[in-house]
């Protein structure tokens, strides 16, 4: 059984984990790039909200946002 654990571990340790080291060894030198998909993330979630908040303009320009102060009819 001690042998399965080691190669999980050996499995996560030498593979799936060697992006994660190089990246930790990139920010030594260079934090921007480090950090490149953290501000891909944050441009993606930006433009999201953006859109969203269009939209929610939208509905709200043609009354169709129906702005009820019960969520649900059993609260009512």
């Amino acid at each position: 059984m001690k042998s399965f654990f080691e190669g999980i571990q050996s499995l996560f340790v030498d593979f799936l984990f060697l992006p994660m080291d190089a990246l930790r060894e990139l920010e030594l030198t260079n934090w921007w790039t480090a950090n490149i998909l953290n501000w891909i993330f944050i441009i993606i979630c930006c433009a999201a909200m953006t859109y969203w908040i269009k939209q929610l303009n939208i509905f709200k320009a043609n009354n169709e946002d129906e702005q009820d102060t019960t969520a649900h009819s059993f609260l009512k």
